[in-house]
């Protein structure tokens, strides 16, 4: 049985707020993408998914002159550790357990290299896993960011997903 599911993740205003600011389609695909390499890799589906659903919660949007601009975001951003942190006291306040949070927030510090001085960074399997699943998605120009779902599709996704990962840690317990 899991403390927390993605469902009620989604359900809480500030994950709404900071996920709809990042792109909730992009956050559950990459969330889809978490789930099946963790299974392929023998990782926790459950820590996997819930990382990859929240990776883009610190994004900060930038813009100039009234239109993003993808070179200042690129150049200034640190959203990773801005995220991790949300994410974090998120999953906390929420009553996820305190290490399985501390993983997922560590997981969506190092999911990119892109706020790093170099890029020589070794990643634990979860975190490799949540950086794949991103770049899985990602579009040039970080126009996965902008791609829409309504929320009650986005909600069923999530369901889906949660229904999911409950069947691949109940086949685990076995």
């Amino acid at each position: 049985m899991r403390d927390v599911t993605l469902t009620e993740i989604f359900n809480q205003h500030i994950a709404q707020k900071f996920l709809n600011r990042s792109g909730l389609s992009h956050a559950i695909a990459v969330a889809y993408h978490a789930f099946h390499l963790a299974k392929e890799q023998n990782v926790d589906t459950d820590i996997a998914a819930k990382a990859g659903f929240l990776h883009d919660i610190g994004h900060y949007t930038w813009y100039k002159n009234g239109k993003w601009d993808y070179e200042l975001y690129r150049k200034n951003d640190i959203h990773p550790i801005k995220g991790a942190e949300r994410a974090h006291k998120l999953l906390i306040r929420l009553g996820e357990n305190p290490v399985k949070a501390k993983t997922i927030a560590l997981a969506i510090l190092f999911h990119t290299d892109s706020f790093l001085p170099s890029n020589d960074i070794v990643r634990t399997p979860l975190q490799q896993i949540v950086k794949w699943a991103d770049e899985k998605d990602e579009e040039e120009g970080g126009m996965h960011h902008y791609r829409t779902i309504d929320s009650i599709r986005a909600i069923n996704s999530l369901k889906r997903l949660d229904e999911m990962i409950d069947k691949e840690l109940e086949k685990d317990s076995k």
